[in-house]
């Protein structure tokens, strides 16, 4: 009974807190991007809110309690790929005055072409990412009330679709601001509990020679799987369109670089926990799930304090679905409206059903794969594609039309191809399960190569207004020049 009152309050408080930004947003930039108002702490926390997705708060525990020490390069990743944004990307990308990343494709390559490809892989990581949200509401609903798995997963799709269609950004920036600190929080409490426990019973350490401690270990191909999980996590970051999106939000590049240092700290915080989590449900033998997070507070405190502990982290795992499929949501939703729907409030507001009827209906598929290894997953797709686009169309002036579309196609392509593979095709042996379930060592490389290869042979295709554009993207907010007479389409 605790745990379905948590659920409901979890749900209630965050459209509560939507409501409360429905009343604050009156503009077509209020639903898009906030107006360009948000400051650094508000943004950095509602990034961590939703950054901290499903993955986050039950998948790193699951996995590391399953593989052990190598699943730890999951969430310095996580948390890594947030380095590698802040150096070369935050700053140059909000200075671009783009909203979404087809917007900021248009914007430097000056082609439709570019957007429509950009805008159809926004779309595929959006789906990809928010499959495994429903997929884990519908498991922790199942533990919690025993209901099917579907009825959890319609449950929070249907509250995200409310949230962004009360307010947009500005609403959901409430709400994930909120949900950040509730996330840390639900983990934080029990496990306060649960370290006093485990130090009173002993306190419990594992057997000697144990292989859980040992890294590289329990798989066939680890040192490659290792690396292409490193190169995933740091360089699908900023690939990640829900994340990318806040940027916009800020009031400048300056802020947007503060922003990202923040969001490193609030990280950092949080991913201590998981790996902690892991490492007590493997000393006192809980099974190999996602829901050890769940679990292992009535596992080691039990009573009625257990009960309250595992309600507030039932509470802290569906804020994690539901802000994470919120921001997923939103930056989904911005790009089926103004490439396919015109742009506009309204158009909004219908790509918001769009943007989550699809993944919800895709979410059964996934059911047999562990949440955070769908994320990961997403990574490779994001890594492989957006990565190559933003690196080299902010720091090399010689990328042309042709390059990018090229490189987007190719590495985007042949990632979908093993995301599907591994979705639909279901585990495998040998180097063909290796190369396809962690394909980012070999797609990443083959995507900036062909963008640079192909550039370096089409010379003439280099945009006319790049000069400008990189001025634009690399001159400091203080200078306060004129940057161009681009202008994103809803503004």
């Amino acid at each position: 009974m605790s745990g379905i009152v948590a659920i409901v309050a979890s749900m209630l408080a965050a459209v509560l807190i939507g409501a409360f930004g429905l009343r604050m947003s009156r503009t077509t930039s209020d639903f898009y991007v906030a107006s360009r108002t948000v400051s650094p702490l508000w943004n950095a926390s509602a990034i961590g809110g939703e950054y901290l997705s499903a993955a986050s708060f039950l998948g790193v525990a699951g996995l590391i309690l399953t593989y052990g020490a190598d699943m730890l390069w999951l969430p310095v990743g996580w948390t890594g790929g947030y380095l590698v944004l802040l150096v070369l990307v935050s700053a140059p990308l909000r200075r671009s005055g783009a909203y979404t990343l087809p917007d900021f494709a248009e914007a430097r390559l000056e082609s439709m072409a570019v957007r429509r490809t950009s805008s159809v892989l926004v779309v595929l990581i959006g789906w990809l990412y928010l499959m495994p949200q429903f997929q884990s509401a519908g498991l922790v609903f199942r533990t919690v009330t025993g209901a099917p798995p579907w009825a959890g997963s319609l449950l929070v799709a249907v509250v995200v679709a409310a949230n962004v269609l009360s307010g947009g950004m500005r609403s959901i920036t409430f709400v994930q601001a909120f949900q950040y600190w509730l996330k840390l929080t639900a983990l934080a409490v029990p496990l306060v509990f649960m370290l006093i426990v485990w130090w009173s019973d002993g306190p419990r350490t594992l057997p000697p020679g144990d292989p859980w401690a040992l890294p590289l270990h329990g798989r066939e191909h680890p040192v490659y799987e290792t690396y292409s999980l490193i190169l995933a996590t740091f360089l699908g970051t900023m690939g990640l369109p829900h994340v990318l999106v806040r940027f916009y939000t800020n009031p400048d590049g300056r802020t947007a670089r503060r922003t990202t240092l923040v969001v490193l700290s609030l990280l950092g915080a949080f991913y201590l926990m998981p790996a902690v989590y892991g490492f007590l449900g493997r000393v006192y033998g809980l099974p190999a799930t996602d829901t050890v997070v769940i679990a292992l507070p009535g596992r080691l405190v039990g009573g009625a304090v257990g009960d309250l502990l595992t309600a507030l982290v039932t509470a802290g795992a569906f804020a994690a679905f539901l802000s994470t499929s919120s921001g997923l949501t939103v930056s989904v939703a911005g790009v089926i409206a103004q490439d396919l729907l015109g742009g506009g409030v309204r158009s909004f507001r219908i790509a918001t059903v769009l943007a989550t009827l699809v993944p919800l209906a895709l979410a059964g598929a996934a059911r047999s794969l562990p949440v955070a290894t769908v994320v990961g997953l997403a990574f490779a797709v994001a890594a492989s594609s957006f990565c190559p686009l933003l690196v080299l169309g902010i720091w090399w002036r010689r990328l042309t039309t042709t390059g990018a579309i090229c490189g987007l196609l190719v590495g985007g392509g042949l990632a979908c191809a093993a995301v599907l593979a591994t979705i639909v095709g279901g585990p495998r042996t040998g180097w063909p399960e290796a190369l396809l379930a962690e394909p980012a060592a070999w797609t990443v490389p083959v995507s900036f190569t062909v963008m640079v290869v192909v550039s370096l042979v089409t010379p003439g295709r280099v945009p006319r207004g790049v000069a400008r554009t990189m001025v634009r993207l690399h001159t400091p907010d203080t200078l306060n020049v004129d940057r161009g007479d681009w202008r994103p389409r809803f503004m």
